[in-house]
């Protein structure tokens, strides 16, 4: 019995994206195909959260997976394929606290290069207080403003969106909110 210790394909196989170049008409490298010249848009990721209140409490998670596990979040995440932000800002709420809520309106877009990252924050209602923690949870809370765990925050995001959300919480116009001033460039890789 003979084993195959080559690397790479068997002849006559294509690999995919296999080589960093500036395509045709491109301005900067991308991952391509060295057989077919297929091009590996690699662009930054959709993360959609709430702000989902009961009555005047605020839901919040505790992580159960990376990063940043047993730290405080509010519901969110990345968005799936064919939905729109505000369906995937419920389904993560569902998905992270068993809360069904209802998108009252967006309220603060957030650019975080470092990470390759937009996050769109909604105001939500939950349609009811019963909520339990989902496979990416520990623990769920509904808690007052007063007892929000501020230093137990797993992102910055969560922290701007808490006090964007106060900033407008009784008020029904208003323009959404962005990063906090200086925020954007201490997020960048570079």
């Amino acid at each position: 019995m003979s084993q195959n210790t080559s690397k790479g394909p068997p002849a006559g196989q294509k690999t995919g994206p296999n080589a960093w170049r500036v395509p045709p008409g491109d301005d900067r490298e991308r991952l391509v195909c060295n057989d077919c010249g297929f091009v590996h848009y690699d662009n930054p990721k959709i993360v959609v959260g709430s702000v989902a209140l009961w009555e005047d409490k605020v839901l919040l998670c505790r992580r159960a997976i990376e990063p940043r596990v047993g730290y405080w979040t509010l519901p969110g995440g990345f968005m799936e394929l064919h939905e729109t932000t505000a369906e995937g800002a419920a389904r993560e709420a569902w998905e992270e606290a068993r809360a069904n809520i209802e998108i009252v309106d967006l309220f603060a877009i957030y650019n975080i290069p470092r990470i390759s990252q937009v996050q769109l924050f909604y105001r939500a209602r939950l349609r009811g207080p019963d909520i339990e923690p989902g496979p990416e949870s520990q623990e769920v809370l509904l808690c007052t403003w007063d007892d929000i765990p501020w230093d137990e925050l797993a992102f910055p995001s969560s922290r701007w969106a808490l006090n964007h959300f106060d900033e407008i919480r009784n008020t029904e116009v208003f323009e959404v909110r962005t990063n906090p001033p200086g925020e954007t460039a201490s997020l960048r890789r570079d």
